[in-house]
């Protein structure tokens, strides 16, 4: 991957960070990035050595995406929701030919079929599982709190690890996510130290047994994957628009994100550098 590309995968990671439903893994994985993440998150140090080029890019433009343009997304979805969903829809559509051909290997075996049905439907329990924004956020700390707030930062971790999962969404429905954001907007040190190191836990923890299973068991690995890409865009498909106009529009969007996502899997899987 050259500069420009690496750089412009870190800007679309960016952005996919700060949109509700999209999974931060699941572009990684799209834009063929998320092995040599899980290198660095895991502390494979003589991998990062050799990629400190292409981590310098990818962070620079995660944080352009984070910083420049988060605005813009927002007024994207509040503005052009179903065309701009659409667009993020054709983004994940357009790299399970990519995933897929690593789940089938040489042949595709009906394990692996099981392990792409087990992913999908973990996205649908995801999708349909109602969350419950009416917990209060806790605000003092105790021993018991300190035990749940590691907790909620080490799961919260291995989700975003995990490609398909929303972090946000998991938070929401262990009840915890107003607690995390309250520690964090209001800089609440004492509670922030235990969602902090948890979440040190959940990506050293997270990364290291996803590396194990991808190494060990690489087509089951993929298959999963799979199975929670593909159905991740159960929560960014926003339903058939209305009109010719958004139709038309929606259509584009849905192309143009295919071709994107597509374009940058299949030059990736043809370069020597992708493994």
């Amino acid at each position: 991957m050259n500069n420009l590309k690496t750089y412009l995968v870190g800007i679309i990671l960016g952005i996919a960070n700060v949109i509700p439903g999209v999974s931060g893994g699941t572009m990684a994985v799209v834009f063929n990035v998320y092995d040599k993440i899980l290198e660095v998150i895991s502390l494979d140090f003589s991998r990062i050595k050799k990629n400190i080029l292409f981590l310098l890019l990818l962070a620079a433009g995660l944080a352009t995406g984070v910083l420049l343009f988060a605005n813009l997304v927002d007024w994207l979805f509040a503005s052009h929701p179903t065309p701009t969903a659409f667009f993020f829809t054709g983004i994940i559509l357009g790299s399970v030919p990519f995933i897929f051909k690593r789940a089938k290997g040489d042949s595709f075996s009906p394990g692996a079929a099981v392990f792409i049905a087990a992913g999908l439907a973990v996205m649908i329990v995801m999708a349909v599982v109602q969350a419950d924004e009416s917990v209060s956020a806790i605000t003092s700390l105790s021993v018991p709190v300190f035990f749940w707030l590691f907790f909620l930062g080490a799961v919260g971790a291995v989700a975003m690890i995990i490609p398909g999962i929303s972090g946000s969404l998991v938070l929401l429905i262990l009840g915890g996510y107003r607690t995390v954001i309250s520690a964090i907007s209001d800089f609440n040190i004492p509670l922030l130290l235990p969602i902090g190191f948890g979440i040190i836990a959940g990506l050293l923890a997270g990364a290291g047994l996803v590396r194990f299973l991808m190494t060990r068991f690489p087509k089951a690995t993929y298959a999963l994957i799979l199975g929670l890409v593909a159905g991740s865009v159960l929560p960014v498909y926003p339903g058939l628009p209305s009109g010719i106009a958004s139709t038309l529009i929606s259509l584009a969007s849905l192309i143009a994100g295919t071709a994107l996502s597509w374009f940058f899997s299949r030059s990736e899987s043809a370069s020597p550098e992708a493994s």
